[in-house]
């Protein structure tokens, strides 16, 4: 494990993207506060794992889907930057936590669009404000889209969905222009079919959707948890550090 002074926060970090994404910045010496909502036995393996090798790990509560809550989460970082650690800030934000949900979009409705946007934009969007503050100069943000945002990455069903994951991407241009001149640098990635919990562990249930998605692979597999933690580590580290405002596709070259 390389020794280093940072910080950073993880949001859905109690499995798939955002638990490999922690576990990978643990091992290079990064301190972690991870998020959860509704899985906290995954979120408490994620901080055994870093402390079995090693590693120092929080696990903290927060819904993403209610801003209402995000002023008083960022007390509460506050109190253990300081309490855990003796600082007053954090140097690494993930905002990884979301979920997708599939419906055409002639039977897309309301309030399955308004769920989506509370939590895989809105969320996103405010959270990282109300977090500001306490993000060091010099820092470095990585949000997570998807491929179905992407140009080439068209499925139906997930009208909704990439809309979201879209402005998402939009969003970082914003973030990574108007947060320079502290320093920060803000990029999002966008993972292609990747073996995770999302939609209810649909590859669990539904082990026949994998070949036809291999198939359309360029590197010939399904994307692990762990092929995008690693990107999204490097992006915060020093070899990132001269990149900002980019949206970058981790796909194993998915529909090349």
């Amino acid at each position: 494990m390389t020794s280093t002074d940072h910080i950073a926060i993880v949001t859905g970090a109690s499995s798939g993207i955002g638990q490999a994404a922690a576990l990978q910045l643990a091992r290079r010496g990064e301190r972690v506060i991870l998020t959860y909502h509704g899985n906290g036995a995954g979120a408490e393996r994620t901080v055994a794992e870093i402390a079995a090798a090693g590693g120092q790990a929080v696990a903290l509560a927060l819904d993403v889907s209610d801003a209402a809550t995000f002023t008083a989460f960022a007390a509460r970082v506050g109190d253990e930057l300081r309490t855990r650690w003796g600082r007053d800030t954090f140097d690494h934000l993930v905002n990884n936590a979301g979920f997708a949900q599939s419906a055409s979009y002639a039977e897309t409705t309301e309030d399955a669009f308004d769920a989506l946007q509370r939590v895989t934009l809105k969320g996103p969007y405010f959270l990282t404000q109300r977090l500001l503050p306490l993000i060091a100069d010099g820092g470095a943000i990585v949000n997570v889209t998807s491929s179905s945002a992407l140009p080439h990455g068209t499925s139906a069903g997930y009208s909704a969905y990439a809309t979201m994951k879209g402005g998402v991407a939009v969003l970082t241009r914003y973030q990574a222009k108007e947060l320079s001149p502290r320093g920060i640098r803000v990029n999002a990635i966008a993972p292609g079919p990747t073996r995770t919990r999302l939609g209810g562990d649909a590859f669990e249930r539904f082990p026949e959707v994998i070949p036809p998605l291999v198939e359309r692979t360029a590197l010939g597999r399904l994307g692990e948890a762990e092929d995008v933690g690693r990107v999204i580590a490097a992006l915060l580290g020093e070899d990132g550090g001269w990149v900002t405002g980019q949206h970058i596709e981790v796909s194993g070259g998915f529909d090349l």
